[in-house]
């Protein structure tokens, strides 16, 4: 069940668990900030993959986060897609990672693998807003 509301208190956006899409990509930034730190102990392209990844990976919930202040239903619709590029970019980085062996490949699939879901849960967010 799917539940979206455009309210200036939350992002009501719940799944099956209820927990909101806003906590959610919240606590996706914050795995994202810790695999950066990771890679940042490396040197070379690790480090330069890991400024893509952490700018697209806490950009998903930014972006969520302010579709909270939207203007209008358009804005907030408008947000939220801006949010699912920036978690489409994320799943591209991290498919670069794991595909490339620079990193852990189980650790980074369960970041993509969340990174998939939020963005098909914002998918269906958007299309179900639209369709009102």
């Amino acid at each position: 069940m799917l539940k979206v509301t455009n309210t200036n208190a939350n992002v009501n956006v719940k799944s099956n668990n209820h927990i909101t899409i806003t906590d959610r990509t919240k606590q996706f930034a914050i795995r994202i900030i810790k695999a950066c730190c990771f890679l940042d102990e490396k040197s070379g392209i690790h480090r330069t993959l890991s400024k893509q990844l952490l700018r697209s990976g806490t950009s998903v919930g930014a972006n969520v986060r302010e579709a909270q202040s939207a203007q209008s239903d358009k804005d907030f619709i408008h947000k939220l897609e801006i949010a699912l590029k920036e978690a489409r970019e994320t799943q591209y980085w991290l498919e670069i990672l794991i595909e490339s062996e620079l990193v852990d490949k189980p650790k980074f699939t369960l970041l993509l693998q969340e990174a998939n879901e939020i963005g098909k849960i914002l998918v269906a967010s958007t299309k179900k807003l639209k369709d009102k």
